[in-house]
């Protein structure tokens, strides 16, 4: 015997502020909305690449200031 409380609610779609039930669109749409979680998963990677990105260069630059401290300048 199954308990109907167990059951997981239909997966909605939320586009521009409509909601669409997921398991209902064409299959064709599903797999526009896969992509565009694909994309978005992607997109978010590659942001959290480009803060590291910036947080290695700043630390790099940092370093840089650091040893240039004892290293005369050839314009003064």
């Amino acid at each position: 015997m199954t308990n109907s409380s167990n059951k997981k609610p239909d997966p909605i779609l939320t586009f521009e502020g409509k909601r669409y039930d997921l398991n209902a669109l064409p299959d064709d749409l599903k797999e526009l909305v896969r992509g565009m979680q694909v994309a978005d998963t992607q997109l978010r990677m590659h942001e959290d690449t480009l803060k590291v990105l910036a947080v290695g260069r700043q630390t790099m630059a940092m370093q840089l200031n650091e040893r240039l401290k004892n290293v005369k300048p050839i314009d003064n």
